[in-house]
């Protein structure tokens, strides 16, 4: 904690925003992982399970739904199997529609993570300007004291220290971004291609109603 304390001295104020938004890139980073890995641990056992069950019995599908609501790939599938009597292509809007009202959720934190991308450097950058005022402040013509030399170093010292812990903010804050957008994108993929093949169930079996109705 000490070093903390002393770090956010040497680097002036702009140290101050920095260590937040550095707190709240682990935060929003490890809800987030915590997120994705039980969304990419268990939709796949659910999805087969309800595949198989689709046809045969539709109040036990939806009760498989039900209990795996905290999966977006579990509210996609109950917006369509949850319509009584839907036409295929009521079937499709449906697992359309929420497929993107899912899509804030899969982004979550993304605006914040690229926020935090751009305004990091800048602070950083901040607190290089201030330290080199402090520096030049501390410089007098023809006055080369201790006192003097001591103050231009602490203005230097702020300017690197506020430019490195910016970048690294940054850094990390992009790495976040990158990696969530990656899920994110593998995700939206995998609920694409899991609603196609409960739309093909579900028309063979709209097609058999169809037939012996007739």
């Amino acid at each position: 904690m000490q070093r903390i304390y002393e770090l956010i001295a040497t680097g002036g104020i702009v140290m101050v925003p920095l260590l937040v938004f550095s707190i709240a890139v682990i935060a929003l980073a490890i809800e987030r992982a915590l997120f994705w890995r039980r969304a990419r641990k268990q939709q796949k056992r659910v999805v087969r399970s309800v595949l198989q069950l689709y046809q045969d019995d539709l109040a036990l599908t939806e009760a498989t739904l039900q209990k795996h609501l905290h999966l977006p790939i579990a509210r996609v599938f109950l917006e369509a199997v949850s319509l009584p009597n839907a036409t295929p292509d009521e079937f499709r809007l449906a697992l359309d529609a929420g497929t993107q009202a899912e899509i804030p959720n899969l982004k979550r934190f993304n605006n914040i993570f690229e926020t935090i991308v751009g305004l990091a450097p800048l602070l950083g950058l901040l607190g290089t300007v201030t330290g080199l005022i402090r520096s030049f402040g501390s410089l007098t013509l023809g006055d080369v004291g201790s006192s003097k030399t001591i103050g231009v170093t602490a203005g230097i010292s702020e300017a690197l220290v506020s430019t490195a812990v910016g970048l690294v903010v940054a850094v990390l804050a992009l790495i976040a971004a990158n990696t969530f957008r990656s899920f994110y994108a593998q995700q939206i993929a995998y609920i694409d291609e899991c609603c196609t093949q409960l739309e093909l169930l579900q028309l063979r079996s709209y097609r058999r109603q169809e037939v012996s109705r007739v």
